[in-house]
């Protein structure tokens, strides 16, 4: 695919980002790990002392990944994507399977990459019920 659909891509997803009203779109981060059989997708806001996770529709965010893992070109192909807001830009980042700066789990990269962008506020996360996790009754 073109650089142009590229572009037209990560435009939409800046749309995508700002159409969450409850928090604003400066300094929204996407973290997402893309492989065909897989993808994991996460949304952070600032929320001033703190920084809020947004849950995302994952059929969603599944197609618009795929379609910018796909347009890629050539045999190496991205695993790893952080698109994050500032100052009314977006800033994109790419990271290859074999990327050294890929040390350890997703979650601990994750935890990682909120620290480099919002600094030491905690990460709030809605309860798991809101989320449709399962519930059990014992």
């Amino acid at each position: 695919m073109s650089a142009d659909e590229t572009e037209r891509l990560l435009l939409e997803i800046g749309q995508m980002l700002a159409e969450d009203a409850e928090y604003p779109v400066e300094n929204s981060l996407l973290h997402a790990e893309v492989d065909p059989e897989m993808i994991a997708p996460a949304v952070f806001k600032e929320g001033g002392n703190h920084v809020m996770y947004r849950d995302v529709d994952l059929d969603r965010w599944s197609e618009i990944l795929l379609d910018l893992w796909y347009a890629q070109e050539g045999p190496a192909r991205w695993s790893e994507i952080e698109y994050f807001i500032r100052s009314g830009r977006f800033e994109v980042q790419y990271f290859y399977p074999d990327d050294p700066s890929r040390a350890g789990s997703f979650l601990e990269r994750r935890r990682d990459l909120t620290r480099r962008y919002y600094g030491d506020k905690p990460v709030l996360y809605p309860p798991w019920e809101e989320v449709g996790g399962p519930s059990y009754t014992l």
